[in-house]
């Protein structure tokens, strides 16, 4: 037994290094009250706790000392015997800022107001290791170390990095509570930090200055990958999030297959640079050398950060080497080559909307913004007005005129395993014009979108989008699309196992004179959760149900979720009238696997069973896939788009 023990532990460790989560115990939180530091004593240790009574709330409430309670009772049971105390350790470990209590409750607080118009004297940065830390309460330590040799190979951003590129705010400046709270959001947002802290503390003897220190935790930037299944056939990726801690991004990807007929070998690179200088400017440049995929781009870009930006646009240039591949109505793939130079331009400028508003922090702004879209063909199928009306050279002008209001809440386990979420929540109206000159002759376009979204009392959140396109051409109506889009979750329910939310998602598509070979697919952005090459039409209704249980597992530093859901699908043509269509369906359970202190993907197993899928042998699918985070849909206004048709 004690050999098997051994070998156990030794399991453990070697995965939890591999991993990269850099913990196999669990930190008991701490249930004593912190005492607010000074700032003198804050500049001479960075050990020493940030803490203040905004931020002890969360580290002392009533309810985290009661589940520090059980969780101790629990660990000197399973501590009895060697093997439940391996058991323990590998399952479980507590985090911080996982339920709805204390600070991350009060989300209609702005934490900062009581200090606005003071003038910031100084600012101070402090950068948290990888795991073991918290922004919550900085005195937190790594526990063992695999933690603290995880912090040690990684490289923190750079203090000089997040002065320069990352604040909105200096020295000498006066306290604007707004700007303090988007910048946390910003810096929550930028994908190179787990969390992030602002805390504003008053300099002693003063009553005019402040000190404001930023605390940050990065998360784990290296990212490898990769398969072999021999020398004949592998790829090697290898992805940095936060490149030498200057938060650039480079990403290098090679796969061979000697197998393969033509192009053996493939590769993939990209290099990104966020926020360069005080500009907010973001540079990227990509080359991919695919089979059936060539390209080379370069875009700088600045969107508009939060509602007080004032200017955003884009300037982006790229060649094109495609083999496209095309599902017609026959059932029948058609291949033809692609190729065509692709330049895209916009520049927005946003104002304060005239308009009155219930609350000054929703910040109401008018946008007006013009974009110039160009597509160039050398390569192509032959173009006629009755088919491959896609492949024309064109070149699209439009312009929009909108109004948005959006402020942000914060929030816990939506689509996060415990990092604090910043909700959207407001209005965005705008309208759309232009037209596009093309070998096909002129044409016009026009579009409207609305969009709302807001937390409901005790209900959760619901978020709405319509959108309406459509070309004109001499006076008869081209490539018309009406999209509708719901999105609503449920507030946390506490449950013995852990903490749950349903998720309930609705998409209707319909389009109308669409050129030949158009049409959507019933798992577009996968809403469905299988794809088949049969499911496509002109028309499109998708319904999801998710059930997230939101367990206190811990696998190896990876929170658990289980997972029940029911996905329902109807897509059609014309002649057929959408509803007259078979009700395509899908049920499954499962479970995710996600570590917040790193930039993976969640980890998702699950078994679906899909009764009335045609071709398909089996109704049964069983899956282990990576599953990207997903954002909210904010309430900002960038570049005039045409409405998608996807």
């Amino acid at each position: 037994m004690k050999q098997l023990v051994s070998n156990c532990r030794l399991v453990c460790l070697i995965a939890c290094l591999l991993l990269g989560s850099g913990t196999l115990g669990w930190a008991q939180e701490k249930a004593d009250s912190t005492q607010p530091a000074t700032p003198k004593k804050l500049r001479r240790s960075s050990a020493d706790s940030l803490a203040t009574p905004y931020g002890t709330m969360v580290a002392d409430s009533a309810e985290r000392a009661r589940d520090s309670l059980m969780y101790t009772r629990l660990k000197t049971r399973m501590y009895k015997r060697n093997l439940t105390r391996q058991l323990y350790d590998a399952l479980f470990r507590d985090v911080y800022n996982s339920r709805p209590s204390g600070e991350v409750a009060k989300i209609e607080v702005n934490p900062f107001q009581p200090y606005a118009g003071r003038i910031i004297g100084k600012i101070y940065v402090q950068r948290l290791g990888v795991f073991g830390n918290s922004v919550y309460d900085t005195t937190r330590r790594p526990m063992n170390w695999l933690e603290r040799t995880g912090n040690n190979l990684h490289v923190n951003t750079r203090e000089n990095v997040i002065r320069r590129s990352y604040l909105l705010f200096q020295e000498g400046d006066p306290v604007n509570p707004t700007q303090l709270r988007d910048n946390e959001r910003l810096l929550r947002n930028v994908g190179i930090f787990h969390d992030a802290r602002i805390l504003v503390l008053p300099r002693l003897g003063s009553r005019q200055f402040v000190d404001v220190y930023v605390i940050t935790q990065d998360v784990w930037s290296l990212l490898p990958d990769g398969g072999f299944s021999g020398f004949n056939n592998f790829q090697i990726a290898l992805e940095q999030r936060n490149f030498r801690g200057l938060g650039h991004q480079l990403r290098n990807r090679i796969a061979y297959n000697g197998t393969f007929p033509g192009q053996k070998t493939e590769y993939e690179g990209r290099y990104l640079i966020p926020y360069i200088g005080k500009t907010f400017l973001t540079g990227q440049a990509d080359v991919v050398l695919l089979r059936y995929q060539k390209f080379l781009s370069v875009k700088v870009f600045r969107p508009f950060l939060n509602p007080d930006t004032k200017w955003a646009g884009l300037v982006e240039l790229g060649r094109y080497w495609l083999t496209n591949r095309i599902i017609t109505r026959q059932d029948s793939a058609v291949m033809f080559p692609l190729n065509y130079y692709y330049s895209d331009i916009w520049l927005g400028r946003s104002f304060p909307s005239p308009f009155r508003v219930r609350n000054p922090e929703d910040r109401a702004r008018i946008v007006v913004a013009g974009r110039v879209t160009t597509y160039d063909y050398t390569r192509r199928p032959d173009v006629r007005a009755d088919t491959n009306q896609l492949y024309q050279n064109r070149r699209t002008t439009l312009f929009s005129i909108g109004y948005s209001q959006r402020r942000y809440v914060r929030d816990v386990l939506i689509y996060g395993f415990g990092r604090t979420e910043d909700v959207p929540y407001g209005t965005v109206a705008s309208l759309v014009t232009g037209f596009e000159r093309a070998e096909l002759g002129e044409r016009s376009y026009l579009g409207v979108n609305f969009s709302r979204g807001q937390y409901i009392r005790k209900a959760g959140y619901l978020y709405g989008l319509a959108s309406l396109g459509t070309y004109y051409r001499s006076g008869q109506r081209e490539q018309t699309v009406l999209g509708l889009e719901t999105n609503y979750f449920s507030p946390l329910t506490k449950l013995t196992l852990g903490q749950m939310r349903h998720f309930l998602n609705t998409r209707l598509t319909l389009g109308a004179d669409r050129f030949t070979n158009e049409y959507v697919n019933l798992n577009g952005n996968n809403a469905f959760g299988v794809g088949n090459d049969l499911l496509i039409g002109t028309k499109r209704l998708v319904v999801n149900y998710e059930n997230l249980l939101f367990s206190r597992l811990n696998v190896l530093g990876f929170r658990v979720a289980f997972i029940t859901f029911a996905n329902f699908g109807l897509v059609t043509f014309p002649e057929q009238s959408l509803l007259a269509g078979p009700l395509y369906q899908g049920y499954g359970l499962g479970f995710r696997l996600r570590n917040e202190n790193l930039t993976f993907n969640s980890f998702q197993v699950r078994l679906a069973y899909y009764p009335n899928l045609p071709n398909t042998p089996s109704a049964f699918r069983f899956a282990f896939e990576g599953v990207p985070v997903l954002r909210f849909r904010d309430f900002d206004i960038n570049s005039p788009q045409i409405t998608p048709y996807e």
